[in-house]
């Protein structure tokens, strides 16, 4: 008898891993900055109401060096972070409370779904009333923002622990305390990370409209001035300053992802 014929099968496993493209990131950004400046040299974009990259980049370099861009982006990063973290620090006791006991569940989550749909700049002249037209109405604007998502994060991320490994637990003669800081906890990290991602983007968003309404400093009291003098090109480096304040937000979650979350 001959051996029977046998072939490799590939490995067929390897679905929707994540793989970095760090190149595919960088020539699709340069790609869009390249048809950019190509619209505007060629005359297919009026460079007074779309500036080339190039004129943006020179505005931006104009105002680092004279200070102006160091003031209003710390303006800015102030007020995002006292109203993040306040709206976060909140949103997580909350949300915690919400997806642990059926009670504070019954109680807290039709105040959220009826209170998380209205736009949180539609009550900033409201805060104004409460706390003036200072710092205090515009972190509570932002807090407000980050607040209700983040309690619908936390509250989903305890939803989604097995049931199994709570039951488990309790077999075992574990406390409830020992529970939630164990199992609870752990298992909720990956959706409230997640959550993360979106509350810094929502407060981003809001710092900038606050201060479009009522700030004399701030990237979004700059944007909205540049627009109102037709500085295009400063009005497009604030954006850029904007995204890039985004982008490393963001960056600061993914790194607590990674940290948090290496037992996965």
């Amino acid at each position: 008898m001959t051996a029977p014929d046998t072939q490799p099968v590939p490995f067929r496993g390897g679905g929707f891993v994540r793989r970095r493209r760090r190149l595919v990131s960088v020539a699709s950004l340069m790609g869009l900055i390249l048809v950019w400046q190509a619209a505007v040299t060629t005359g297919l974009a009026n460079p007074l109401f779309l500036p080339s990259p190039v004129a943006v980049g020179r505005a931006l370099a104009e105002l680092a060096a004279s200070g102006a861009l160091t003031q209003h982006l710390l303006a800015s990063l102030g007020r995002v972070t006292a109203g993040w973290a306040l709206g976060t620090v909140l949103g997580l006791a909350v949300g915690l409370a919400v997806g642990i006991f059926a009670t504070a569940r019954a109680a807290g989550m039709p105040l959220v779904s009826a209170l998380f749909p209205i736009p949180k700049i539609a009550i900033l002249p409201l805060f104004i009333l409460w706390f003036g037209i200072g710092e205090p109405s515009k972190v509570a604007t932002i807090a407000a923002g980050v607040f209700f998502p983040t309690v619908i994060a936390a509250a989903g991320g305890v939803d989604a622990v097995p049931r199994s490994l709570v039951r488990m637990g309790q077999s075992f003669g574990l406390p409830a305390w020992a529970i939630v800081l164990r199992i609870v906890l752990p298992g909720a990290m990956p959706t409230v990370l997640a959550g993360f991602r979106i509350t810094v983007a929502i407060a981003v968003i809001l710092v900038v409209a606050a201060e479009m309404i009522g700030a004399d400093t701030g990237l979004g009291a700059f944007v909205l001035t540049a627009g109102n003098l037709m500085r295009t090109d400063q009005l497009l480096a604030g954006v850029v300053v904007l995204s890039a304040l985004g982008l490393s937000a963001a960056g600061l979650v993914a790194l607590a992802e990674r940290l948090l979350l290496r037992w996965r």
